[in-house]
């Protein structure tokens, strides 16, 4: 048995796109060839229309409205409040933490360095010398003709 991964409709879908996407190019080049030909045909000018102007309106004066006194409000007097004792808390003695012996750490021996063996120092040769680099002639140097100036 097969398997299809696609329903069945995409496929006459996809066939309907193509095919319409292949006829597009025909509108392109009919708009082409209207644009290039200038045989645009002629619209008549309407006359703008005007609006009949607004009527105006007389200004009312704004009304005013009474001026109210202002209330005052009584002073009362300030309530007081009765003075509460601060409560007075026992002195609690101070912790005393025992006191621990430091630990000692155990002593370990020095690790003892192997020594070294002797290497014996080589005479130095005075009979070799540097290998002389070897002689490169100097050339003159070139001499280009002048330009021609235009």
């Amino acid at each position: 048995m097969a398997f299809h991964g696609l329903p069945a409709f995409v496929f006459p879908l996809l066939l309907v796109f193509t095919l319409s996407s292949m006829s597009s190019k025909t509108m392109v080049a009919g708009a082409r060839i209207l644009l290039e030909t200038n045989s645009f045909p002629q619209v008549p000018q309407l006359p703008k229309p005007e609006l009949p102007p607004l009527p105006t309106f007389p200004t009312l004066p704004k009304p005013q409205l009474p001026q109210l006194p202002k209330p005052e409000l009584p002073q009362l007097p300030k309530p007081e409040l009765p003075q509460l004792p601060k409560p007075e808390l026992p002195q609690l003695p101070k912790p005393e933490l025992p006191t621990l012996p430091k630990p000692e750490l155990p002593t370990l021996p020095k690790p003892e360095l192997p020594t070294v063996p002797h290497v014996p120092t080589l005479p130095k040769p005075e009979d070799l010398k540097l290998a002389e680099e070897p002689h490169v002639p100097e050339l003159p140097k070139p001499e280009l003709p002048p330009l021609p100036k235009p």
